[in-house]
């Protein structure tokens, strides 16, 4: 999420579509037999209406560029869509132009969530017993995908990682002119 809100602020005409703004309500998330909430896991996302969040902006901004003639990289409009589960769900394979994944080791990746304040809070256990089991699987399952994703070493500062990211947007761009 800090990296696409970096990168919104020094890319033009871009928008952010967040894999957490399409969490169901926790009376709808099902508990695993450690009596945690299943939180990372697709069924706790409402994926139907992100991917209709996208297929709108999709068509809006199909209509804008449809009406202008000169197609500078200024104008060429970008969507970042952002979350942890994207790579595993299927609907989405087909519209990425780029795709990056973070990574982390156990140790920091433990480290930052005791950080964070969450609503429900993490139980004690929690982040041992569900979140990062489901990390380890997801990339496994991610694995097994076909087209080039960019793996980033998520233990670079914030500027780095901005800067290796924001350098590959601009070649992609140059490239779509």
């Amino acid at each position: 999420t800090t990296l696409a809100k970096n990168l919104q602020k020094h890319l033009p005409n871009c928008s952010i579509v967040s894999q957490d703004d399409f969490f169901k309500p926790e009376s709808e998330i099902e508990t695993d037999a450690n009596g945690f909430l299943q939180y990372d896991v697709l069924e706790a996302l409402n994926m139907e209406k992100m991917m209709s969040t996208i297929s709108c902006w999709m068509e809006s901004q199909g209509q804008s560029l449809a009406s202008t003639d000169s197609g500078s990289a200024e104008e060429i409009p970008i969507l970042i869509v952002e979350g942890f589960l994207l790579f595993n769900y299927k609907p989405l394979d087909t519209l990425w132009n780029r795709s990056y994944f973070l990574t982390i080791p156990y140790e920091e990746c433990k480290r930052r969530r005791s950080t964070r304040v969450y609503e429900p809070p993490d139980t004690p256990g929690y982040f041992d017993g569900h979140v990062w089991p489901m990390y380890l699987k997801h990339r496994r399952e991610m694995e097994k995908i076909t087209w080039e994703i960019v793996y980033l070493d998520g233990t670079k500062s914030e500027e780095d990682l901005f800067k290796e990211v924001y350098e590959d947007l601009i070649q992609e761009l140059a490239k779509q002119k």
